[in-house]
């Protein structure tokens, strides 16, 4: 059944020729005729497409060999099987309508059994060729799926864990989302740097952003009379508080252990967690690395984490304006931040503060 559905398209200038094949063809196939290259080249062109096409060679005005390259340069026809059927009996002849992608030749005068044998071994080759890609598509659909998923899944882990410190300290609002979104856009300004370009692969952007959520997940190891306290810290206090780096670190490692194969973003979110508060002058914590020294994810996370605090409400001070914001990121060039990623930030203030009002927290009175 599902052969007499299929088509051929037989191009031949010689209505003899067209009669003799169509009447061989047609109990079995669906066939249409084209007496010149033009019309071939119309039908094939048209849904249905043929599922395979008998073109002779000598004819006038555009040849069988013309017409095989118009329809292997459209995409529509390209795919489409072509044998060759031609008086012209040579081995040159019939080696060069093969090498240029007939998938058979044949001579005149016909031989109906030769001619039924090809036509159905080549449509048998196709219907398998369609499968096979047509299952290819399918498979190709089916991992990018499954990719999404467990993309869309780690988010969501991801973002839940984070959101575990958000609990323990809940004035920091949207600031997870806020930093998310600062560091993946510093990550694509400052790819064209030639200092990070070699780092800086749209890949590592995409991880970056993806881990930068997890900067404080070791805050949900420090007290709540620590984490919670409206004023300054005693200097007992803040020792316990600066922990809270190296404990989420140590919390991703452990997770790290537990997974059998390297996790990339895992890689720099425990990067992050460990080093965002390291200093450029080598001041910061918790090993007072310096300059280069300090991972590039952990300087991008430090700029954005240090923005994003000097706007932001918190218990012990009200929002800075943008602009004395911005004075204070500049003072810090060279001594907290990586210079050039200062100068990067600076040159496109306004986007960040377009990401920091586009994630902005609630006003005060409406947490109450």
């Amino acid at each position: 059944m599902a052969a007499v559905e299929q088509t051929i398209l037989i191009v031949d200038d010689a209505p003899e020729n067209l009669t003799v094949l169509s009447e061989l063809l047609q109990p079995i196939y669906r066939v249409r005729v084209a007496k010149s290259g033009e019309k071939a080249l119309h039908i094939a062109g048209t849904e249905p497409y043929p599922n395979l096409i008998l073109l002779d060679v000598m004819m006038p005005g555009m040849d069988g060999y013309q017409v095989f390259a118009k329809l292997r340069a459209n995409p529509d026809t390209a795919d489409i099987p072509v044998i060759f059927v031609t008086a012209m009996d040579s081995s040159e002849a019939e080696l060069y309508g093969l090498d240029m992608g007939a998938v058979d030749y044949l001579s005149k005068p016909i031989k109906p059994p030769i001619l039924l044998a090809r036509v159905r071994i080549q449509l048998e080759l196709k219907q398998a060729r369609d499968w096979l890609r047509d299952q290819n598509t399918y498979l190709e659909a089916e991992i990018a799926k499954r990719m999404a998923e467990n993309e869309l899944i780690q988010e969501v882990s991801i973002r839940a864990l984070a959101h575990l410190a958000e609990i323990r300290d809940p004035e920091t609002g949207n600031h997870i989302l806020r930093t998310q979104g600062y560091v993946h856009q510093l990550g694509l300004l400052l790819r064209a740097h030639p200092r990070f370009t070699a780092t800086l692969s749209e890949r590592y952007i995409k991880l970056l952003a993806r881990s930068a959520p997890l900067h404080d997940i070791g805050k949900v190891g420090i007290p709540d009379a620590i984490l919670r306290k409206p004023g300054a810290f005693s200097p007992e206090e803040w020792e316990i508080m600066k922990t809270h780096a190296k404990m989420g670190s140590d919390a991703i490692e452990k997770a790290e252990q537990d997974t059998e194969q390297t996790v990339e973003f895992l890689r720099l979110a425990k990067e992050i967690a460990h080093h965002h508060h390291e200093k450029w002058n080598g001041s910061g914590y918790p090993d007072g690395l310096s300059g280069d020294a300090i991972p590039l994810s952990a300087r991008i996370m430090a700029l954005a984490d240090v923005f994003d605090a000097l706007i932001s409400r918190r218990v012990y001070k009200e929002p800075m304006p943008y602009d004395k914001v911005r004075a204070i990121i500049t003072d810090g060039r060279g001594q907290h931040f990586d210079p050039d990623i200062v100068d990067t930030f600076l040159t496109h203030f306004e986007i960040f503060c377009g990401i920091a009002e586009r994630y902005k927290d609630p006003p005060a009175e409406a947490t109450e």
